[in-house]
């Protein structure tokens, strides 16, 4: 059967998401000396108190912007944007109905969405708007581009705006710009995980690199150019903050020092601090190398409304029956 890269890759967001929810916020000290000790599945709790399963702002948002994406053939800005403010206002997107856990700099970019109208000029462009909220999202924005097979630059540029939605400070956009890289790398390259995350990463420099002022934000990725260098770091020295390089570098660290989709997900999320986002962003790219049948079926049994979210990665372009469900 042929793969749906899209049941892959948004699937893995949904249950890193998820996996990671209940211990948001706490330190990775906290995850180990807490009673049942560092995250081994799917648990209930956390600061929002949500049952087994409950995915975040992280998944809704890819969500949205999936169902827009896969509704209308393309990427158009406002209707992406229409759809976060149906995820803000009337909780679309959602496990139950009511959005929780929206990030300021998200928050104020949908917020003056709706006074101006303007999806160009929504998102924050200050160095405080460099946190983690458009990486998370980007997912079903790079696999659009590359099943369209869409050249490098114009690839990127779509990628950029959609991250420019709620974050358009240039490192935010260069984090999911080498993301892109990276799942384009997963689906294409050869090798090992390590190798392809090598080979996209490589790829992504080599692309940002061509413009002289985008030199000095990439610096900011500098502990990613060598990967054999950077899994030798050790976990102290990784943080999973939601800061957008700090979340990436936890991320792809993640993914380099474990071989499996399970073993990957436990080591991003009990890192703990800002542990559904980095169990997104990691899970997403593990998916695609993993494939969905690499995912534990007893994580995935527990998501909420997995029905509905699997039904949405095989849908056909242009059916729209599934987003009208009520939730």
């Amino acid at each position: 059967m042929k793969r749906n890269i899209w049941l892959d890759g948004m699937m893995g967001v949904v249950v890193g998401d998820a996996l990671g929810c209940p211990v948001q916020f706490m330190s990775r000290e906290e995850i180990r000396d807490r009673k049942g000790g560092p995250v081994t599945g799917m648990e209930s709790g956390g600061v929002y108190h949500m049952p087994e399963g409950t995915w975040t702002d992280d998944s809704s948002m890819a969500l949205a912007a999936q169902d827009s994406i896969r509704e209308l053939g393309g990427v158009d800005l406002e209707d992406i944007m229409t759809r976060f403010v149906d995820w803000y206002e009337d909780g679309e997107y959602t496990p139950f109905g009511e959005a929780f856990d929206m990030g300021n700099t998200c928050s104020m970019a949908i917020e003056r969405f709706e006074q101006e109208k303007d999806p160009m000029t929504c998102g924050g462009r200050s160095e405080h708007s460099n946190g983690n909220g458009s990486l998370m999202r980007i997912m079903p924005v790079c696999l659009h581009v590359y099943e369209k097979g869409f050249p490098e630059a114009e690839a990127v540029k779509m990628v950029h705006e959609v991250s420019g939605l709620t974050h358009n400070h240039l490192r935010a956009k260069i984090a999911c710009g080498l993301y892109y890289f990276c799942v384009k790398e997963i689906l294409d390259g050869e090798g090992s995980l390590n190798d392809r995350l090598q080979s996209g990463l490589d790829k992504g420099f080599a692309f940002y690199e061509q413009d002289i002022s985008n030199r000095v934000e990439l610096a900011y990725y500098g502990r990613l150019r060598d990967l054999k260098e950077f899994r030798k770091i050790l976990e102290a020295k990784i943080r999973s903050t939601g800061y957008v390089v700090d979340s990436l570098e936890a991320a792809i660290w993640s993914l380099i020092r474990t071989d499996s989709f399970r073993e990957c997900l436990l080591t991003a999320v009990n890192l703990g601090d800002d542990s559904d986002t980095v169990g997104a962003i990691a899970g997403g790219l593990a998916a695609l190398y993993y494939g969905y049948d690499g995912i534990p079926e007893e994580w995935m049994t527990v998501i909420k409304r997995r029905e509905w979210i699997e039904k949405l990665c095989l849908m056909n372009k242009g059916e729209d029956i599934f987003r009208s469900e009520t939730v």
